[in-house]
């Protein structure tokens, strides 16, 4: 990965911020994509301990608003002539009905909407790479899911389980109709299954809420280290470098069924994300 420039998004903690370090000890020039700047800059400090590696910048990006995508990406273009690696990370649980700053449910406008159009703006750099790689941290929790098109940002009926499965969907159907876009072009796009991980996805940063939870349940997660190994593989791994449009878990490429392989559902979610984030 030496002098490879690679973006992660939500990489102040947990998953994110294991993969920055482990990039970083591999020589890679790694973009901090975070939502929150004081956060960002402790992982900053964090990561470049960690990791032993002063190659480790920060940008911010907060994925539930369009214009800060827009402004992040704009500033990512202007600074680095080539992005190698773009590992859509971040991911939240929204225990109740919340909106992002552009009015979409928060689940599906963060964990799908902001990534697809972060993932559009950086296409050029991408583009510009000897071996581009766009890597999507999806998740198992997408067999439970649909992609609710009759009322996508769950204004009826909302409840969790129904969101976050939705937006793990989109993820993935995401990345199958990029895929085929980008077939024939030196850039590769694949989804992926963490595991369980433990990470402080779920919890309530301002009151703790999902915090005693998480502490009953942490010796039967997997580490973040754990967690990331795949995505790492999918950075890194030589012999995945012509692999496209596939899903994996534990390093392994898993075939996809029923709704997840559905390619008229795919297209629809992209015209879709297109009207949402204004072509």
């Amino acid at each position: 990965m030496r002098d490879k420039v690679v973006a992660v998004t939500g990489a102040n903690a947990g998953m994110g911020l294991a993969t920055v370090v482990e990039l970083a000890r591999q020589g890679a020039r790694v973009v901090m994509l975070c939502r929150s700047e004081s956060r960002g800059r402790e992982a900053l400090r964090e990561a470049k301990r960690l990791s032993g590696s002063e190659t480790i910048a920060l940008m911010t990006c907060d994925l539930g608003s369009l214009d800060s995508v827009r402004a992040c990406a704009a500033a990512f273009r202007a600074e680095y002539a080539k992005l190698d690696v773009l590992i859509n990370n971040a991911g939240i649980v929204s225990l109740r009905r919340e909106e992002t700053t552009d009015g979409f449910e928060k689940m599906i406008g963060v964990n799908h909407l902001g990534h697809f159009l972060l993932t559009n703006l950086l296409l050029e750099p991408l583009q510009r790479a000897e071996q581009g790689r766009i890597v999507i941290v999806a998740s198992g929790a997408y067999k439970a899911g649909r992609i609710h098109f009759e009322d996508p940002h769950l204004t009826r009926g909302f409840n969790v389980a129904k969101g976050y499965a939705q937006s793990k969907l989109a993820n993935i159907l995401f990345g199958l109709a990029l895929a085929e876009r980008l077939e024939g072009s030196r850039v590769t796009v694949n989804s992926l299954h963490p595991g369980a991980v433990s990470t402080s996805i779920g919890v309530n940063r301002d009151t703790g809420f999902g915090r005693g939870v998480h502490r009953l349940l942490k010796p039967f997660f997997l580490t973040p280290e754990q967690g990331a190994a795949t995505a790492i593989h999918l950075a890194t791994a030589a012999e995945v470098a012509a692999v496209s449009g596939a899903y994996f878990e534990k390093k392994q490429a898993i075939p996809l069924k029923g709704k997840a392989a559905d390619r008229n559902a795919a297209e629809r979610l992209w015209a879709w994300s297109e009207a949402e984030v204004g072509g």
